[in-house]
């Protein structure tokens, strides 16, 4: 019995086509300065890129016929590289913080958590909000809600309601979120 062909699959190469890649017979080119020389044979493009020192990079493969540009790849993969670097590191994770909460909560217990509330919605981050019952106290749940309400009118301008308050079985959840 033959076996199957087990060859790891070809690896795809990430980027745009270089050189010999470039599998079309006739490309739209544009030299190392940016002046468009029109449609050209692949082959004399790549000649020419070569006596240039650089390569024939495929910018726009989906025209027909397909953009190509003389220029430094490595260059060009070294400044990509950057941009990206750059953009990861001015990007912001919004992170969902939790604050839990009891319907007989103290003043000053109460003030605590509209503080770290406070810190939180500074640092960019959404807050949600649990409330969780306790035996008798699902039979008093209106004083949850007078709770929820008092919490949205302290902190309503500097966030918003994303997800307004829902039962889920003994507790209540709700998802503020920084304006």
């Amino acid at each position: 019995m033959r076996r199957p062909n087990r060859a790891p699959p070809a690896a795809t190469k990430d980027g745009p086509r270089t050189n010999d890649d470039i599998r079309n017979a006739q490309i739209q080119l544009i030299d190392q300065n940016g002046i468009n020389h029109g449609t050209i044979e692949t082959v004399v493009a790549i000649k020419m890129a070569l006596e240039a020192g650089m390569d024939l990079v495929e910018i726009s493969p989906n025209n027909n016929p397909p953009v190509c540009k003389i220029m430094d790849y490595g260059k060009f993969k070294y400044s990509a590289q950057k941009k990206a670097a750059e953009a990861r590191k001015k990007q912001k994770i919004v992170e969902i913080k939790e604050i839990k909460l009891r319907p007989m909560i103290d003043d000053h217990d109460y003030d605590v958590k509209m503080r770290a509330m406070q810190r939180f919605f500074e640092e960019g981050d959404k807050v949600k909000i649990t409330l969780r019952y306790r035996g008798r106290e699902m039979a008093h749940q209106e004083i949850g809600t007078k709770l929820l309400d008092k919490v949205k009118a302290d902190v309503a301008e500097i966030a918003k309601v994303e997800q307004d308050a829902k039962f889920e079985g003994r507790q209540v959840v709700m998802v503020l979120a920084p304006r």
